[in-house]
Order: structure tokens, then C-alpha cells, then sequence
């Protein structure tokens, strides 16, 4: 697909083999397992940068701003500068588990001004798949000079309120966490009134994205054309970018909330619905 935001393993490799000067972020992170350097030294695409979720990509704050706030524009850029970025360059970003923190990467450069940053489909598991060859050890690039004027934060928890009511609110999280059945990380179970679920397997394809045309039907199935305003939240707010990543794939544009459902649960006075229906 034309201008897709997505890149697959083959494309990639092809890429790197001319020499091409594309940066790889490799954003190895997990719920269970937060700190992925040791995964990352283990083994990476040659000459990828770790980029740590929790301090580059997040920051840390109250409860009421939700588990992975978004990171200060300086703190992003310092990351960014770290990772041996400049202006202009070419950006790939993966991970190990459906491309959900790489899309957070994406998502924050894509923000932040950076327009060649894409996102590697299937992610380390397509490019051992591929039989593509593998790296050990840390990589510390030279330091780069991109400079970010803005950064896009999404939008609010006051937007989130008030989407349903100019368009689709999506929630990306499992179904029985949407219904309110069950509720692992945050104090309160149910959804946003007036969410409609569209969880992340729905856009899926195995580790990888599925077709744009399937992704768009999934979309379409709640409620979702080119003419809708959409936006997305999940737990924390790297799945509500991940949902935003498959919109792009498919020529949707989604808008991310970033506090997302740990925000909505630990602020006092926010209305909770629960069960299948969207609720009001």
C-alpha cells in the first residue's frame, strides 16, 4: 500500500542492503517484563538502538494522569538525539509482541514533526521468520541534532468525555474488560459511556497487521467511515496508538487518548458504564 505506514521484514531488509542510512529503534517492552534490554542485547536487527518505554517513551506521574504519561517534548528529544536521530533521517521502529510499544514510538515521532518514521510489520518475529540475520549486544550511535518544536498529546480526558457525541470513541481493550467482567491493572471495571469496543486483535493478522481492507471492515463494523471523527483509548495508552497505527494503515485517521482507561478509573466523578452496549 502506497504511503503505508507500515514496512514489511523483506522491504526492510532490501532497504538496509543498499545502505540506506534507516535508523531502527528496537522498543522491546512488556507489562510483565517493562525492562527489554536483555531481550534486546540477546538479539536485534543489526545496528538498532534500545529505546526504553518507561523513561523515553513515558514518563511517570499521579494515578489521575493515567500509567504512561506522555513524555515532556524535551525529554523526547533528548531520547531521540540519543538514538542518533537527525533531521530528515528514515525511522523503523519494531518490537517483539504485535508492534503495540513500537506504535507508541510511532505515534510520539510521528507528532513530534518526524514524517519517514514507519513501523515493522510482525516485528522481530517476521524478520527471524524471514531467516534475516541477527545482532548481539548494545548499540550507542552518534549522538544526533533532531530538534521537535511541538509534540502532539492527544487528546483529553474532557475530549474523551465529549467524543461520543461527535463521533466513535474506541476502546481497545479486550472485550470482557470493556463489559466490565474483569479488570487486572486499574481500580475501576467498565468503559467510557458512549466507547464502542474494537479490541486489538480485530486489526490483527497474527503477529501482523491484517489487510487494510480488512482492518477498514473492522473498523466500518462499529460504526466507523471516512467522514467519522475517531478516537481511541485502551488501559494505558499504548494500544489506543497501536489502534491509531492500524487506522493510518487503512487511510483512517484516529486520534489517541493518552490516559486512557487508568486515567478515566482513578479520577473521582468519572461516569462508568458497563456491559456490551456503549452505554450513556
Amino acid at each position: 500500500m502506497p504511503g503505508s505506514p507500515l514496512i514489511s521484514a523483506h522491504e526492510l531488509h532490501g532497504l538496509l542492503e543498499t545502505g540506506s542510512g534507516i535508523r531502527l529503534l528496537d522498543v522491546r517492552y512488556r507489562l510483565d517484563k517493562p525492562d527489554g534490554r536483555d531481550d534486546y542485547r540477546a538479539g536485534h536487527l543489526p545496528d538498532a538502538v534500545y529505546v526504553d518505554m518507561d523513561t523515553e517513551l513515558a514518563t511517570h506521574g499521579a494515578p489521575s494522569e493515567g500509567r504512561h504519561p506522555l513524555p515532556s517534548r524535551e525529554t523526547l528529544q533528548d531520547a531521540a538525539r540519543r538514538w542518533g536521530l537527525n533531521a530528515g533521517d528514515t525511522v523503523v521502529v519494531y518490537d517483539d509482541y504485535r508492534s503495540v510499544s513500537a506504535a507508541r514510538a510511532w505515534w510520539l515521532l510521528r507528532g513530534a514533526g518526524v514524517a519517514g518514521v514507519r513501523v515493522l510489520d510482525g516485528g522481530l518475529s517476521a524478520w527471524r521468520s524471514a531467516g534475516f540475520p541477527l545482532e548481539t549486544g548494545a548499540v550507542s550511535p552518534e549522538r544526533g541534532s533532531i530538534a521537535f518544536d511541538d509534540l502532539d498529546e492527544g487528546i483529553s480526558i474532557d475530549d474523551a468525555a465529549a467524543w461520543p457525541q461527535r463521533g466513535v470513541l474506541l476502546d481497545a481493550r479486550a472485550p470482557e474488560r470493556y463489559r466490565g467482567e474483569s479488570e487486572p491493572y486499574d481500580p475501576v471495571a467498565g468503559h467510557i459511556p458512549g466507547a464502542v469496543n474494537l479490541p486489538a486483535d480485530a486489526v490483527l493478522d497474527g503477529q501482523g497487521f491484517a489487510s487494510p481492507a480488512a482492518i477498514r471492515s473492522a473498523f466500518e463494523s462499529v460504526g466507523v467511515s471516512e467522514l467519522t471523527h475517531v478516537a481511541a483509548y485502551c488501559g494505558s495508552g499504548l494500544t489506543a496508538a497501536h489502534t491509531a497505527l492500524a487506522g493510518a494503515t487503512a487511510g483512517l485517521e484516529v486520534a489517541v487518548y493518552p490516559g486512557s482507561w487508568s486515567q478515566w478509573s482513578n479520577t473521582p466523578d468519572r461516569p462508568v458504564a458497563i456491559g456490551a452496549q456503549p452505554g450513556v
